[in-house]
């Protein structure tokens, strides 16, 4: 089963590689999508795959990487549609 997740992540999230990081795992996992920080200081991403694997994902965002401190991850389950062919990091706000 396909799935689609929008997450808002919480916490000491940029500065720390997490975007990066989420790109990683979501290549690991075969999960398309992209991550970009807020100016409020959270992470945004969309997750598009295999519900298991979009639940790997969110699992590991709900930790980050090594220097993170994630305080609150934000689900909403969206209807898939398969418009994207890989994981990005957009820069910028």
């Amino acid at each position: 089963m396909r799935s689609r997740a929008h997450i808002y992540v919480s916490g000491n999230v940029q500065g720390v590689f997490y975007r990066y990081e989420t790109k990683k795992h979501a290549e690991l996992h075969g999960v398309n999508g992209w991550a970009r920080n807020l100016p409020d200081g959270r992470v945004e991403a969309l997750f598009e795959g295999k519900k298991d694997r979009v639940d790997k994902l969110i699992e590991f965002c709900s930790r980050g990487p090594p220097g993170a401190t994630v305080t609150d991850v934000e689900v909403t389950w969206e209807t898939y549609t398969g418009e994207f062919r890989d994981f990005k990091i957009h820069y910028g706000y």
